[in-house]
């Protein structure tokens, strides 16, 4: 079964890039360097930043639906990040080396099913998933911070 995975889009994202610290503290959000690589991983071109690059760390809503599911948690945003990652059947190497909850969602935004995997192994969890007709999209989440890392949809 193909799938789509997709990075966020930038443009949320982009009135922040570049303004001060102060500024970024007062809208709840922090830049950090990266020092270590994997550690940081960019939600938009999701691939973990090389050492040296700046990140925002931010809330984010991961889950808009109106549903008791509805969530947002922090995530890293490479600062600068222009093109959001988007590839059918090709997963990204910052989740093939984590550990994965995927969470799939009716087409109301209720969770139906979830579970954890290797990233090294998600294509065959992807599969099982979507082999129930109820399931209209799946979030992917890494399993030890909790922090969201993709969207997958059918493809």
């Amino acid at each position: 079964m193909s799938f789509r995975i997709t990075g966020l889009s930038p443009e949320p994202f982009r009135e922040l890039f570049g303004l001060d610290d102060a500024e970024l503290a007062r809208r709840g959000a922090r830049r950090v360097v990266a020092d270590a690589k994997p550690g940081f991983p960019d939600r938009v071109e999701m691939r973990d930043a090389e050492p040296g690059e700046t990140l925002l760390l931010l809330n984010h809503v991961c889950q808009p639906a109106a549903t008791p599911y509805h969530a947002r948690h922090a995530i890293f945003v490479r600062e600068g990040a222009q093109m959001p990652y988007d590839r059918i059947d090709e997963v990204p190497e910052v989740m093939r080396g984590r550990i994965l909850s995927l969470r799939a969602f009716d087409a109301e935004g209720m969770m139906v099913d979830a579970d954890l995997t290797e990233g090294r192994e998600i294509e065959s969890l992807i599969a099982r998933l979507f082999a129930n007709p109820e399931v209209a999209y799946i979030h992917a989440h890494n399993a030890k911070r909790g922090c969201y890392s993709g969207r997958i949809d059918r493809a």
